[in-house]
């Protein structure tokens, strides 16, 4: 591990918990998973960290993965329905950069899939963006439309788990 990435992780385990837990919501918008990570401190590899969080994650219950799915805006939107870190906003807006070109029409259209996909099975359609342009994101939603609730809802919580991934490499890396 380079030693930028080894002296943020020290700084990590060193934080009080509440400072550690704050750090871990940037991440992943549950605040169950935030102080569950915390308290699973030290850390003393990424490969660790990443695997407590892996299963956290997926230690807990399906409203602790609503509150992660509401900390992300809508794909082609700004704004999350609760609350975030201004680290998070600027995240979710590199993430979905495959949207910064998209015409207007592709926006209707993918704004009006999510509605559908809202409204099917109550909470936002969560993709892992990064990399996607706005034609693979519209390919997946509107596929995942298909799903049965039980399906899109693992399908959604393994976006999220991809999500979280790759925002605690940006924490450590920053």
């Amino acid at each position: 591990m380079s030693t930028n990435l080894q002296t943020n992780l020290d700084r990590l385990n060193s934080v009080s918990a509440e400072t550690a837990a704050g750090e871990f919501l940037k991440c992943c918008g549950s605040s169950n998973w935030a102080q569950r990570m915390a308290a699973e401190r030290p850390f003393m590899s990424l490969n660790q960290l990443l695997d407590s969080a892996e299963q956290i994650w997926w230690s807990l219950d399906p409203a602790d993965w609503l509150e992660a799915f509401h900390s992300h805006p809508k794909i082609g939107e700004k704004k999350a329905a609760a609350p975030t870190s201004d680290q998070s906003k600027r995240w979710s807006e590199t993430e979905q950069a495959g949207v910064s070109s998209a015409t207007s029409d592709t926006l209707q259209t993918l704004a009006n899939l999510n509605r559908e996909y809202e409204g099917r099975f109550g909470y936002i359609f969560i993709v892992c963006a990064t990399g996607k342009s706005t034609a693979e994101m519209l390919s997946m939603l509107t596929a995942r439309l298909g799903n049965n609730p039980e399906e899109e809802f693992r399908n959604a919580a393994a976006e999220q788990a991809q999500i979280t991934q790759l925002r605690l490499k940006k924490l450590i890396d920053s």
